[in-house]
């Protein structure tokens, strides 16, 4: 039982962190505006030297991912306790796993034909303009910025 409630908070945790995040529409130092993604790090952003190419931040997708799995364990735990008889149907978790699955192939892909650069921590600073929240099959809004460097 242990063992299913860790597969089901690894499971929970990548979907979350995919389905549902935060943009930043942020000015880096020396840099042009850009978006980044995540929650409650940014651990992913668009890329500066092609236009296709993404960004990704080691150390805060890790952080983003231990409190995305903190919470998921700590709920489930609290689920039994609360409930102790409590048994998730199989196919409920069969789902899940394979939900999370197909995410992390197609996060795979995403990182496969990007170009992408890692860094083990974001390398400079920003200042964040503006934010919000997206699902993943929502565009994240492009703002337009109005002072005189993008005029």
């Amino acid at each position: 039982m242990k063992q299913l409630n860790i597969k089901v908070a690894i499971a929970m945790s990548l979907i979350s962190m995919c389905l549902l995040t935060k943009w930043w529409f942020a000015l880096p130092v020396d840099g042009p505006d850009n978006l980044y993604w995540g929650f409650p790090f940014a651990f992913m952003g668009k890329g500066f030297h092609t236009s296709m190419s993404y960004q990704f931040f080691i150390l805060e997708f890790i952080a983003n991912f231990a409190i995305y799995f903190s919470f998921w364990v700590i709920l489930s735990l609290s689920i039994n306790k609360w409930i102790p008889n409590f048994k998730m149907p199989s196919i409920v978790s069969k789902t899940l796993l394979s939900l999370a699955f197909l995410l992390y192939i197609g996060l795979i892909g995403l990182i496969s034909i990007s170009n992408p650069i890692f860094h083990f921590k974001r390398p400079y600073e920003w200042k964040i303009l503006e934010t919000g929240t997206v699902f993943i099959w929502q565009d994240t809004p492009r703002t337009e910025r109005s002072d005189s460097i993008n005029k």
